[in-house]
């Protein structure tokens, strides 16, 4: 079996979110009650949560990366969503990986944030 170091041609770098799960948007709102401490937007907004999976027994998995691996909350962010997100009505588990691949960049960050951070 070969090791593949490259993503297949067409597979997504982040996978993709549970967008049509009615709990989706209740979670995406209690991701945006957690700001990062260094930069005044939250993190759904500025692009830190790749991806909101939800399975079919309501448990929630978070995909995240931060904006750089020295991130001196990078051991209390997860917790901060788990904490957040944990008590939105019917969610009955939350789980929260951090990831660094692909690597966050501004590109991510949603026209708000832009615009609030004055990059627009």
């Amino acid at each position: 079996m070969t090791e593949l170091t490259e993503p297949l041609e067409g597979t997504p770098l982040i996978k993709p979110s549970s967008t049509s799960h009615k709990l989706y948007e209740p979670v995406v709102e209690a991701c945006r009650s957690i700001y990062d401490p260094e930069i005044p937007v939250n993190i759904y907004d500025l692009g830190l949560i790749y991806t909101i999976e939800i399975d079919h027994e309501c448990d929630v998995r978070i995909i995240m990366t931060l904006t750089a691996p020295g991130c001196p909350v990078a051991g209390d962010m997860p917790g901060w969503i788990q904490d957040a997100v944990a008590p939105v009505e019917g969610v009955r588990h939350v789980t929260v990986e951090l990831t660094w691949e692909p690597q966050w960049g501004m590109d991510m960050m949603s026209d708000e944030a832009r615009l609030e951070l004055g990059f627009m």
